[in-house]
């Protein structure tokens, strides 16, 4: 599994975390949502199915330019009780000690909670390191679907022997910005930056344009309980939502350090709408 991750720059776990308390946390999050008309009439939180008859933009989350009261609605689920114990799940907890062999792990504060009704605008493409540039570049990233994903219904998709696009890239950024001032260089919405802090939202003329140097798209049917783990310079996207069931995806990424290690300091923060980051 180790060499795995060394190899691909990420790897698929099956089974991480009870299933059942996956959805547990999924039933929590949606339930803050029910008074809305996010959720399809006469159907449980647990299930967490869009209401065809909204308008998904008015339900955007992480990324997206939700409603007034959507924002409040995502700041309160990011504090509560709830998700922060999840984030400590002993079992997840457990699994990153003894795969990366580091006697204790930090998480970042700044985990994130992302949905994506059907309908609306995915996570563009990225490498996660950019968003973290004022730390070391010795980071996990764990992907947890929180609740079963198909491959039409808004998981991760990952670009193929990607790392070392990850890293070209980041040389280039690097040696255009080396001008800057540090808190402009280590923006990823800096004047070299696309205006979302994404490198692209076409995933096809994204993979023409480096197809001699990396493989395919790669995407799966995630179930609750896996958890995808990939370094700091893979790159990635998530899929459109297309989910036939209608499924709002959820799912959370968390980045994790070594203890003692040098932390973006930006990101010692639990996450709120528009913090800047």
């Amino acid at each position: 599994m180790r060499r795995r991750f060394k190899e691909d720059g990420y790897v698929w776990v099956k089974n991480v975390i009870p299933r059942e308390e996956v959805y547990d946390m999924r039933e929590h999050y949606f339930a803050q949502f029910a008074h809305t008309e996010m959720l399809a009439l006469y159907t449980s939180p647990r299930n967490g199915i869009f209401n065809s008859s909204s308008d998904p933009s008015a339900y955007e989350g992480i990324g997206g330019v939700p409603e007034a009261s959507t924002k409040d609605l995502l700041n309160t689920a990011h504090a509560s009780p709830t998700y922060r114990t999840f984030l400590a799940h002993p079992s997840l907890r457990a699994f990153i000690r003894h795969f990366t062999g580091w006697k204790q792990e930090r998480i970042l504060d700044r985990a994130m909670l992302r949905h994506n009704c059907p309908g609306s605008q995915s996570t563009g493409i990225h490498y996660d390191q950019y968003f973290l540039r004022d730390g070391e570049d010795e980071f996990l990233t764990a992907w947890v679907p929180i609740g079963d994903c198909s491959a039409a219904g808004g998981g991760l998709m990952y670009l193929e022997n990607s790392t070392h696009l990850g890293q070209d890239l980041e040389r280039d950024f690097l040696a255009k910005a080396r001008d800057l001032p540090k808190e402009e260089r280590i923006d990823a919405f800096n004047r070299f930056m696309a205006k979302d802090g994404f490198m692209s939202h076409d995933a096809v003329e994204f993979w023409e344009q480096h197809q001699e140097t990396v493989g395919r798209w790669l995407v799966g049917n995630y179930e609750a309980g896996d958890v995808v783990f990939h370094n700091p310079w893979m790159v990635h996207a998530a899929t459109q939502n297309e989910d036939p069931q209608g499924r709002i995806r959820l799912a959370s990424d968390l980045r994790f350090y070594e203890e003692g290690a040098n932390l973006d300091k930006r990101w010692t923060k639990v996450w709120k709408h528009d913090d800047g980051l």
